[in-house]
């Protein structure tokens, strides 16, 4: 299956996926039997893409809401769902993938669209600012640097050369082909010959002595090792029987705990005891006087009008009602009785269906106890075979160990035979780079000079400017001014005028603008009274119809007072069998623990001792051997660190 094929399948099924009806895993072995995808690989793939989706799709929701709001809006609803795959393999996936098997995943689509959303997701000031302050909303704030962030930035350099790529094939942008460069031709330079120098007679080489080679013990264990583990076998295996042995054998011993009737009479001594005491009783306050007092409400005017309002509508409907029966219409009271029982009958039979729902929670619920038993059961089967498939893969493990550490050994006598040719390339290149620096150093002398003979014009061209403006200051300005205020600017326009006009103008302006002013005082006095007086008129209104709600009221609690409905009982057929059904799984179930239930011992109490001991002895080991793993890998580091520390020296020194 190609990348266009696997991605159409990984948006697929999380297109058809429901989370309220149904379960990932459920969801995904149902897809995966229905177009008959049978490859392990593929598989897996398609599984562990839509459970990551699921899992982190508040975080892939944030980027593609952000592309829509912002970038995507000519783009379709329906495609989010592939934007938010390629936003998970690009945070969660790209280390496993690489960028050759993402770049196909995106060239499988269309390319205006991934450029558009890729260009919007891939920016660094994005990356660091909005994203990841909405995704700490939900995640903490190590997990999202190291996770999220960290990765993500590392890969930036190539997905922006990918984007680059893109950008040149959507704008039909072809690359020029590349200018074929000259060699330069080295000059000698003109220097005098040396006096040829007087051979001097060569030293002896000296020869190294010859080394005994090292024995054949060094590569081949010693026998007394074999020796040792045959024996640690054999205690192993004794051990393991006298194990066997004494749990078989175990004393019974008095059970010392106290009877359930005991108990509760303890526990009944005691509360009576308590009971007595009075020192933590509750000190209560007494209830203020002022609570029996009515105090009158202050109403704003708002809250009057909107009460005059409503019980004017209210008597608008009243004189409606009356008007359309003195016209000969029919009066609801038996509708009003109809509906009354309706209700009661919708009542009882919602009663019913809420206690027929319990009933079936509580038979589930036995069901599932039930259930859980069985499955106990089969777990403790499937834990034997667990432990021998376990020991079998130990042995593998060891017998892979060992073949590792040959494969090391010859690793490192191929490095030290690498280490002896790296001196004769060290010296190659020390000599070219001293060649580079030569020729660096004579052209950074004549790019010194150039820059020296620029500045010493720019500098002249400055003097010249500077005595320029010196010399137009020295010349005497005129600083006198003659104004005259009755007369015009002169520049023709039709509403020109004088300073004196303007101010008979401002003076007149200013007296209507008083006038204005006591008109409307005059104005908002009278609204203001009128407004008072309908705020009377609308209280009077509002205490008649509180006195005859009040009324209304105290009529109809003397009738409710007489008559007082009883409380209806809800019992069906249905819920009899149900109730019957329950009360049989319920024995059902303590049937089963009782038969379950093991009786304590001496035997149980010393397996349970044993395996305590086991576990403590597990973590012991594991415990030790990561505080090993963490010393081996801070002692690599130290030597990487010390290695680049040397080869920096020696490149500094070189150059």
């Amino acid at each position: 299956m190609d990348h266009k094929a696997l991605l159409e399948h990984c948006v697929a099924v999380l297109d058809s996926f429901n989370a309220d009806v149904q379960s990932v895993e459920n969801h995904v072995n149902k897809y995966l039997k229905h177009y008959g995808i049978h490859n392990e690989d593929e598989q897996i793939f398609i599984v562990e893409v839509f459970s990551g989706c699921v899992r982190y799709l508040d975080i892939m929701s944030i980027i593609v809401k952000g592309f829509y709001a912002r970038d995507g809006k000519n783009t379709l609803r329906s495609e989010q769902n592939l934007f938010i795959v390629l936003s998970y393999l690009a945070l969660f996936r790209l280390d496993e993938l690489e960028m050759a098997n993402f770049r196909q995943f995106v060239r499988s689509q269309d390319i205006n669209k991934m450029y558009k959303f890729l260009q919007f997701f891939f920016n660094e000031k994005s990356i660091t600012t909005w994203m990841k302050d909405e995704w700490q909303k939900f995640y903490e704030h190590v997990f999202v640097q190291t996770k999220l962030v960290s990765p993500l930035r590392q890969w930036l350099p190539e997905l922006s050369d990918m984007l680059q790529q893109m950008k040149e094939k959507i704008d039909n942008v072809t690359k020029p082909p590349k200018k074929a460069l000259t060699n330069t031709e080295i000059k000698p330079f003109n220097i005098t010959k040396p006096r040829p120098k007087s051979v001097p007679v060569p030293e002896p080489i000296p020869k190294m002595e010859k080394r005994k080679p090292p024995p054949d013990t060094l590569y081949r264990e010693p026998s007394n090792i074999e020796k040792i583990e045959r024996i640690r076998q054999e205690n192993r295996r004794r051990a393991e029987e006298r194990l066997m042995e004494a749990s078989r054998k175990q004393f019974a011993c008095a059970n010392p705990e106290k009877s359930q009737k005991t108990k509760e009479k303890i526990q009944r001594i005691l509360t009576e005891e308590q009971s007595k005491l009075d020192f933590d009783r509750p000190k209560t306050n007494k209830v203020p006087t002022f609570l029996n007092q009515e105090v009158p409400v202050k109403m704003t005017a708002a809250a009057i009008l909107r009460e005059g309002f409503l019980y004017q509508q209210r008597e608008a409907e009243e004189i409606k009602k009356l008007e359309s029966l003195e016209a000969g219409a029919k009066d609801k009271s038996d509708f009003e009785r109809w509906q009354s029982d309706m209700k009661r009958r919708d009542l009882e039979s919602e009663l019913a269906d809420i206690e027929r729902r319990r009933l079936e929670g509580k038979l589930s619920h036995e069901e599932a106890i039930l259930a859980r038993q069985n499955i106990v059961e089969e777990n403790k089967q499937r834990v034997s075979e667990m432990k021998e498939e376990t020991q079998k893969m130990m042995e593998r493990y060891l017998e892979e160990k060992f073949k590792e550490e040959q494969q090391m050994k010859q690793l490192v006598e191929d490095t030290m035979q690498g280490h002896k040719n790296a001196k004769e390339s060290k010296r190659k290149l020390k000599e070219y780079k001293q060649k580079i620096v030569a020729e660096v150093a004579e052209e950074s002398r004549e790019l010194m000079r150039r820059a020296i003979e620029e500045a010493e014009a720019e500098m002249r061209r400055r003097m010249e400017l500077i005595h320029q403006i010196r010399a137009m200051e020295a010349v005497p300005a005129i600083r006198q001014k003659f104004v005259d205020l009755t007369a015009t600017s002169g520049h023709g326009l039709l509403s020109e005028m004088s300073i004196v006009e303007l101010r008979e103008r401002l003076a007149l302006l200013r007296n209507a603008e008083k006038e204005n002013e006591e008109m409307k005082r005059d104005e908002i006095l009278a609204s203001k009274e009128a407004k008072d007086q309908l705020l009377l008129d609308t209280l009077e209104t509002i205490s008649k119809h509180r006195l005859e709600q009040t009324k209304a009221a105290a009529i109809k609690l003397e009738s409710r007072k007489k008559g007082e409905p009883k409380k209806s009982s809800v019992q069906t057929e249905e819920l009899s069998a149900l109730q019957q059904r329950l009360q049989e799984k319920r024995q059902q179930r303590l049937q089963a623990q009782e038969g379950s239930r093991l009786a304590p011992n001496t035997q149980s109490a010393k397996r349970t001792k044993s395996l305590i001991d086991q576990k403590k002895n597990l973590e012991e080991s594991r415990w030790k051997e990561l505080e090993a793993t963490r010393e081996r890998t801070a002692q690599l580091i130290q030597q990487s660190y010390a290695r680049s520390a040397t080869r920096l020296n020696t490149m500094t020194s070189v150059t």
